[in-house]
């Protein structure tokens, strides 16, 4: 039994990740096995980074770069919920 509590401590997506490899948040290896991000209720596929803890998600600001060649990101506040694609609901 306690192997079933260890796996359901990992079902937990964390707190904060981002999929910019510049990022210090972004984990490849969590980012595979694919996160579900839900915006104020609605489920959103276009977020860049997120934080459950301090409530917000960034978004690509349209089709905007920067001078570096980074999309622009804008900052949404809001309640977010974040969950595994790959974790079987049945």
């Amino acid at each position: 039994m306690t192997d079933a509590s260890d796996t359901g401590a990992k079902e937990t997506p964390p707190d904060r990740l981002a999929n910019n490899p510049m990022s210090d948040f972004y984990d490849p290896a969590m980012l595979q096995r694919g996160i579900g991000i839900r915006f104020k209720g609605k489920e959103r596929t276009d977020v860049e980074e997120y934080c459950v803890s301090e409530g917000w998600i960034r978004v690509q600001a349209g089709k905007t770069n920067d001078r570096h060649g980074n999309p622009l990101t804008i900052k949404l506040n809001g309640e977010v919920e974040a969950w595994f694609e790959d974790v079987d609901e049945g």
